[in-house]
């Protein structure tokens, strides 16, 4: 069986326009001397055909598309330092979405987040190979339609214009060839320089997923009764070309549901793949509204490859509908950043900074000052308010202790702005991102799997795990809607988010309430029009056994209310701290302006874990989406029938009358 790639990313409108034909290229069997692609029935793409040139597999493609009714455009092309090409990805014209416009009258959206694709890499025999391929696309397609694509003229490189041939006898055929890949060395993976970006697709179409006795049919069961269970079940399974597993990824309904609700920050765990666990486990999570730990999605992946982290994303994203999170969170990996930026290229990437921190430290643990470098680490890194502040104290540590030469540390340092808190003030991170040395991520399976737990065992456990995680949430919504805090207010915002925040969130922030007290001496400096700033002094513990009076400035616009201080709690937390509501307080505004009560911390709204099938999109004229559509309410009206007798009743009486009315839609004579 070929292997598959998803392709979900989102492709923008420039990437086509930008293909340029570089030399003399054609293809006598599907061009005309106009320019247009002619031809009858070209065979499908598949993995393995091996063509000339780049510019013979475009066109290979762009023949393949036209016969089938739908355009192309190049999504990707990879260059060495040489700038020679040797990667490249085409998909189809309905691929990832537009961006967005601020025009007043917007084209509509015409993008899918088609997943049809094939890349293709240059070989050693200077040969260019399609080495993933997907077929099916989730629009329909009609060669009939009559529909005119961009892609389906021959542009000439530079002016963009329909190229004329001058005749049909200098156009050259397109040999292709279908050939079998042999990895000679037997190998599983490639170790090599993770900056190279140089990972060996003949190893990687023949490596698999490392399974013991019983583990395959264990994997089988699992998925048959999740889907048993709950047909909104997803799974995916990635077969190499020897025709075994590869990688695997799985996501409940639950899931792809508190994605629409806690999906703006996700947090990518690899840790049991680096690690080097049994369960070769890569975990999609983020926090619900209590801050508890939540499961998006699971993969099982062979081996830390680029290749693999693209299959999984794109697996996940498919399963999501196409929607990218805004921001992602993962270990620090060039691997990583380079999987992430081609399926996540609008999202910001950050990197967990406890794992950064402790890396650091594992790192350096042998300098012979080492407890000083911890000092001054941590103050640089979580006491920085400014860029300045944070490069002149890194620099400071990295001169004091004689390590400017350690070249992993120089290539942590350039990718500062996605890891030190100071650079990502302006990114909403949902209390996921450790802004204390205290702070930390827990694990949804955290009890439930450790590095010598078999996948058998995992598999047996994965059940209960997130039973305990759901019964976890149940409990602190009960909680949360029940209890009444028995406090004196001091200010009246701390008695109007008591009525709206969920315990864990409300609790905090009265941490930030109290620490109003720690604050003084707020005075206005250089106002500016409606934009008023304030200096707000506070007794700040360095470390245990100091404390010192650290400056904050905070920007207040008296006609928007918009309160906006250097710590950038607000983005990283989710609720305003002690000294923007230290300045609120200052000018008499009683109640927290709507804009910083977040709805994603609300106790008041409702979460119902069952996918809500609406019929935005769906074709009417077609038998096919109507069917599916009536197939997704139904089982929605099932799930909540089968939940007491009485529903049950109720759910059987409504069904019979609908069918009744269908059938006097049918036969109005009756």
């Amino acid at each position: 069986m070929d292997a598959v790639s998803l392709n979900s990313e989102p492709a923008y409108d420039d990437e086509a326009d930008g293909y340029e034909v570089e030399g003399d290229c054609g293809m006598s069997e599907f061009t005309d001397q106009t320019g247009s692609i002619q031809g009858e029935n070209p065979l499908p793409p598949a993995v393995g055909m091996e063509f000339d040139s780049y510019e013979d597999v475009y066109f290979f493609y762009n023949c393949y598309a036209k016969d089938q009714g739908f355009g192309v455009r190049v999504s990707n092309t990879w260059y060495r330092k040489s700038k020679e090409r040797y990667r490249g990805k085409l998909s189809c014209s309905s691929a990832g979405f537009k961006k967005k416009s601020e025009a007043n009258r917007p084209r509509p959206e015409t993008r899918t987040g088609c997943p049809a694709m094939i890349k293709f890499r240059l070989m050693d025999t200077k040969r260019w190979r399609i080495i993933e391929v997907e077929i099916e696309h989730n629009h329909l397609t009609s060669p009939a339609s009559g529909k005119f694509y961009k892609s389906h003229k021959i542009m000439d490189s530079g002016t963009k214009r329909t190229w004329q041939s001058d005749s049909a006898e200098k156009l050259k055929k397109v040999r292709l060839f279908r050939t079998v890949i042999i990895d000679a060395d037997n190998k599983e993976t490639t170790e090599g320089d993770e900056g190279e970006f140089r990972n060996e697709v003949d190893n990687y179409n023949y490596v698999q997923l490392k399974l013991k006795q019983g583990d395959a049919r264990a994997l089988h069961d699992f998925f048959s009764m999740f889907q048993l269970m709950n047909p909104n079940f997803f799974y995916l399974m990635d077969i190499n070309e020897k025709g075994c597993l590869r990688n695997v990824f799985w996501a409940e309904e639950r899931a792809r549901v508190s994605y629409g609700y806690f999906g703006d920050v996700i947090f990518i765990d690899t840790t049991c793949l680096t690690d080097k666990y049994n369960v070769p486990l890569v975990a999609f999570t983020s926090v619900n509204h209590h801050k508890q730990p939540i499961l998006l999605g699971c993969g099982l992946l062979s081996n830390e490859s680029i290749e693999s982290y693209i299959w999984l994303f794109r697996a996940w994203l498919t399963c999501m509908l196409g929607r990218p999170p805004q921001v992602v969170i993962t270990d620090y990996s060039k691997i990583l950043q380079t999987a992430i930026a081609d399926v996540f290229p609008r999202a910001s990437h950050c990197l967990c900074l406890s794992k950064v921190m402790q890396e650091i430290l594992d790192r350096l643990g042998g300098l012979l000052e080492f407890e000083s470098f911890k000092v001054a680490l941590n103050r640089g890194v979580y006491h920085s308010f400014r860029a300045g502040e944070f490069e002149s104290a890194w620099d400071n540590i990295i001169q004091r202790h004689g390590i400017r030469d350690h070249k992993w540390l120089h290539s942590l340092y350039e990718e500062r702005k996605r890891w030190v808190p100071m650079y990502l003030k302006e990114i909403f991170l949902a209390d996921m991102f450790p802004t204390k040395q205290s702070e930390t991520l827990f694990s949804i399976f955290e009890g439930h799997l450790n590095k010598h737990t078999p996948l058998k065992d995992f598999i047996d456990k994965y059940d209960k795990a997130l039973e305990n995680n759901h019964k976890k949430e149940a409990m602190a919504d009960m909680e949360s809607r029940n209890s009444s805090f028995a406090i004196k207010p001091r200010f009246y915002f701390e008695l109007q988010l008591s009525k709206l925040y969920t315990n864990y969130i409300f609790k905090n922030f009265q941490k930030e309430v109290d620490g109003m007290l720690s604050c003084f001496s707020t005075r206005q400096t250089n106002p500016d029009g409606p934009i008023i700033t304030f200096i707000v002094k506070e007794h700040v513990e360095i470390d245990e056994n100091r404390r010192e009076i650290t400056e904050y400035e905070v920007s207040f616009n008296t006609c928007e209310v918009e309160v906006s201080c250097v710590c950038g709690l607000f983005n990283f937390k989710g609720y305003l701290c002690r000294h923007a509501l230290s300045v609120l307080n200052q000018n008499g505004i009683e109640e927290i302006p709507p804009q910083y009560i977040l709805s994603r911390w609300r106790k008041d709204i409702v979460h119902s874990y069952v996918l809500d099938h609406s019929s935005c999109g769906i074709d009417n004229n077609n038998p096919v989406h109507r069917y599916d559509n009536l197939y997704k309410f139904v089982l929605k009206v099932v799930e909540e029938g089968r939940k007491s007798q009485d529903n049950y009743k109720i759910t059987l009486q409504a069904l019979d009358e609908i069918l009744s009315k269908v059938h006097i839609v049918d036969h109005p004579s009756m």
